[in-house]
Order: C-alpha cells, then structure tokens, then sequence
C-alpha cells in the first residue's frame, strides 16, 4: 500500500453551548467526561445498536471538536442536528486540517486514544509525518469506515472495547441497550481479528475453510490483514481466493 500523507479527508465540526456535553453523553458510544483527559474515541449508532459513524472528541476550550471522515460528515451532522431539538448547541462548520505522525505529541496535538502505535493527531497546523499509516493501522487490527465498518457492524465485534470507543458505566445512549446485552450476555462468536496473508484477495474476499464460509478478508499491508471471522470456522487451511490465511486466535 502506498504512504499516506500526513494531512488526512477528515472534516471537523465545532460544537459549542451550555448543553454540547450533556448532548454528547446522551447520543455517543463513549463517556465525554474523558474530554476533561485528552482526545476521546466514539461512535454514534442507530436504535438498534448498529455502526452510523466512528469519529473523534477533541476538547477545545469550552467547545468539542467532531474529527470524522469526509464521507461520513454530511449524514453526522444530519443526524446531530436531529438529536438537537431545543438543546443549546450549535454546529458550525471549520476549515481545521487534521495532522498526524508519530512519537512525542506537539503541543496541541493528543495521542490517538485507539492504540499507541497510531501516534497523534494535529489540529492546530501542526506538521505531520508521511508514514504507511495503513501498515500500522492493520498490525494494531484497528478498523476503517467504508471497509471494516459498515452499516451492518456491531462495534464490540469490531474491537470498540479494546480500542476505548465504548463505555459501559456512563449510562444511556442511542444503541446502548444492544451494545450492553452483546457485553454481559453473549459471547462474540464474529469479529474482527488479524490474520497472515499468503498472496493477495481483494477487499472483500470471502474467506472459506474445510468447504463452509467462515468470514471476509478485508484491509491488507505485507503479510498481515485484518478480517471478519466466525471463530466457530476460523482454523488451519482458511484461503481467500488464491491467498492462504492464517489466524492465531
């Protein structure tokens, strides 16, 4: 895969009020009291507990900061404006340019809170780096929007917990209800997991052993990939079209 720039297709709203807090903590995945650490990782997703968008919280003063992908900014803010009803919140429009690289943050910048490998993120025109970010974010098994996430997506079969997007003890949010039972009362027999790839598949591939599906190949970087499993049919001998697939479990 080619080295992506330092300067990301992110948009970035501002949200400002008496009530941007509150109104946050009612709608998204993860606690906004975390803003009061740094930046915070979450998720806006629909009654029934499904991915609409993952995105970014970043404390700016007494406003938030909405970081998320360009493709997902229009639907977001829709759907925020939606939940706003009388609230005192406003949703402006900014043209903040999101940076990232690797190593100690510069100031103004915050550790990206999905894995330390990721490095941080800028959004003060701090300058970044060009690095295989896809390399790194396949070796950490952190998912993409338009490829690992899609609307059909549960976000703890999506690895939500282990990259801190979700909070079980803040209370209630849209899909709460979903996202809590799939905790405390199932077992995941899907997700996302990293696998060795043997060869090449496009993204998308379906990935079989001994004769049955047992999930999809998706992003791939050298060797490694990350893919959508059923862990009952994840085992030796899984291919991907001509590509071999190895999973450790």
């Amino acid at each position: 895969m080619e080295t992506e720039l330092s300067t990301l297709t992110r948009t970035v709203f501002k949200l400002t009020g008496a009530d941007t807090r509150h109104f946050l903590q009612t709608l998204v995945t993860n606690d906004v009291a975390r803003l009061d650490e740094g930046m915070v990782y979450t998720a806006l997703l629909t009654p029934q507990g499904k991915y609409l968008a993952d995105f970014f919280l970043v404390p700016d003063g007494d406003a938030v900061l909405v970081d998320v992908a360009t493709g997902l900014a229009p639907g977001l803010q829709q759907r925020l404006s939606m939940y706003k009803l009388r609230s005192d919140v406003t949703i402006e429009a900014t043209d903040i340019a999101v940076t990232r690289g690797l190593g100690t943050p510069p100031e103004g910048a915050f550790t990206d809170p999905r894995d330390a490998s990721l490095g941080w993120r800028g959004y003060a025109g701090q300058p970044g780096e060009d690095v295989n970010w896809d390399a790194l974010r396949v070796a950490a098994c952190v998912p993409e929007s338009g490829i690992e996430l899609t609307p059909d997506t549960f976000i703890l079969e999506a690895g939500f917990e282990r990259l801190n997007g979700v909070d079980f003890r803040k209370g209630c949010y849209v899909g709460q209800e979903v996202t809590a039972r799939m905790k405390h009362k199932t077992a995941l027999r899907k997700g996302l997991a990293r696998v060795k790839v043997e060869g090449t598949a496009p993204v998308g591939s379906d990935i079989e052993h001994n004769g049955k599906l047992a999930g999809t190949l998706y992003s791939q970087a050298g060797n490694q990939g990350i893919a959508y499993l059923r862990f009952d049919r994840a085992g030796p001998g899984m291919c991907a079209g001509d590509a071999a697939v190895h999973y450790e479990g």
